[in-house]
């Protein structure tokens, strides 16, 4: 058993109903409690200011998923410690990032502090706001990107493309990174139990952990493949490319999950470039 976020043990976790809000409150609260560990944990692979897609360690400097951003008007959701968005300011983007926990944030102005921009740079714009309630006016950005942000912890996802279809401009990018769909087949270890199916691709039932009072502190939800696709499409995006990460032979670092074991055998990551229609 663990510590729950509420400083309760967590003492179930299993495929379980949850609905909208009470998933993001279960997130807000355990990102809030453990963005320090985690940042103490996962920081150095990370780094203060550098684009990381995914525990594969694929980097925005080599796959250049986003294009040229000099100048150009982004957006970052569920961005965390804001490591992406500072790499982008320093790429010469105006960078704003949002995330629904004030946790997170703090260690984004920490890292604001401690390993300041160089002056060429606009530092980014960072806020605590729900992605299902993004606080911009339509058609604000060229580009939005996510790199395990938010959609894995939201039940709705489709209100979050729906947000981003609005504030981005048409003909913008849309670009997100996620778990890749056909692990949640198998358990979420590194080693070798992780590599034989348990579970149905079809069951979309969230994962849920409680507190030993019962409440929800963890929240984790399923789409297929073909769920994400038709996600895409109805929110008006187009798919230019779906990018499944190879394991890099010099990553010998697992995450979770994520390792070199299970890497060299089956993706763990999926990454969607997409663009909005115009209009």
């Amino acid at each position: 058993m663990s510590e729950g976020t509420d400083g309760a043990e967590v003492i179930s976790g299993g495929y379980l109903p949850i609905d909208e809000e009470a998933s993001v409150r279960a997130n807000r609260s355990y990102w809030d409690n453990s963005a320090e560990e985690y940042l103490a944990e996962h920081g150095t692979f990370l780094g203060a200011s550098d684009f990381i897609w995914c525990p594969e360690g694929i980097h925005e400097s080599d796959v250049h998923l986003l294009g040229a951003v000099d100048r150009k008007q982004i957006l970052e959701v569920g961005c965390g410690a804001g490591q992406c968005s500072r790499w982008l300011a320093e790429e010469g983007a105006i960078t704003t990032g949002v995330d629904v926990s004030a946790g997170m944030l703090e260690q984004a102005s920490r890292l604001q502090r401690e390993h300041p921009l160089s002056t060429e740079a606009t530092p980014p714009t960072f806020l605590l706001a729900d992605a299902r309630q993004l606080p911009f006016a339509s058609n604000s950005f060229d580009v939005a990107f996510s790199s395990y942000g938010a959609l894995p912890f939201v039940k709705d996802a489709e209100v979050v493309f729906a947000e981003v279809a609005r504030v981005v401009r048409p003909g913008g990018q849309w670009v997100f990174s996620t778990t890749h769909p056909m692990r949640w087949m198998f358990p979420d270890v590194p080693g070798e139990a992780g590599l034989t199916v348990e579970y149905s691709y079809f069951d979309r039932t969230p994962y849920v952990e409680l507190s030993s009072t019962g409440q929800p502190v963890y929240a984790e939800h399923h789409r297929t493949m073909s769920d994400w696709v038709r996600l895409l499409v109805t929110a008006g995006f187009t798919i230019d490319s779906v990018t499944e990460p190879e394991w890099p032979e010099e990553n010998q670092k697992a995450w979770g999950g994520w390792s070199p074991l299970r890497g060299a055998l089956m993706p763990g990551t999926a990454i969607f470039s997409t663009t909005l229609h115009k209009d």
